[in-house]
């Protein structure tokens, strides 16, 4: 009975506040520094590259707006009991947050930026439960991210560049109908047009000749 108030001791210990590892503390620069990006593309765009990054990455989408620019989702939860939590019958559980924020800027470009957070549950057997955010300032984690971006925000303009028709066949204009003043004479006096009218000159010439009996 002694051993397991020892154990129950020595749990208790770690997982106190004074004893629990201290949250590294970046001011407000370095924190956007790590977190904040801004990429030469449309808003409509990187929310897709998002999206396509959250799926790749294990994530499980649980809210998405284009309008607002909030995306949020949850990685899988895991078993995190040790061994003392489990001699005790407490058990421990974890998964990671991923929040993200789009907003179109002023220039033209879209700033977009990352949150990460460490999220841990602990349950006791008589149905206590406490739970413990921490956030993930580990610049690997966020660069791990942000190239990925980029790989998506490359893919999806070179699939944009060869659904663009190129060449001459999509510059080319089509010919414009010809002129009435270009017409063949041919096709207008068969689609019933009547022939212009004789000079009164020409009809006085064809009376004389006719008189005369002829021209000798």
């Amino acid at each position: 009975m002694r051993i397991f108030s020892f154990l129950f001791l020595g749990l208790l210990m770690v997982s106190s506040p004074s004893y629990a590892t201290k949250e590294k503390r970046l001011t407000p620069m370095e924190l956007q520094a790590i977190q904040s990006r801004e990429f030469e593309v449309s808003k409509e765009m990187a929310f897709g590259a998002v999206m396509t990054v959250i799926q790749d990455l294990g994530y499980t989408v649980e809210s998405a707006d284009l309008i607002s620019g909030f995306v949020t989702a949850v990685s899988l939860t895991q078993d995190k009991t040790n061994f003392l939590q489990a001699i005790v019958g407490t058990s421990a559980s974890g998964n990671t947050i991923m929040t993200v924020f789009l907003m179109e800027m002023p220039n033209g470009m879209t700033k977009i930026r990352l949150n990460f957070v460490n999220s841990n549950s602990v349950s006791t057997e008589n149905g206590r439960a406490s739970r413990r955010d921490q956030s993930i300032l580990d610049p690997a984690v966020y660069n791990n991210a942000w190239e990925r971006i980029d790989e998506a925000l490359f893919v999806m303009g070179a699939l944009a560049d060869t659904s663009t028709p190129t060449g001459p066949a999509a510059s080319a204009k089509p010919s414009a109908p010809a002129q009435n003043g270009n017409a063949n004479p041919r096709d207008t006096h068969s689609s019933g047009s009547k022939p212009a009218p004789e000079s009164t000159e020409g009809r006085v010439r064809n009376n004389e000749v006719e008189a005369d009996g002829g021209v000798k």
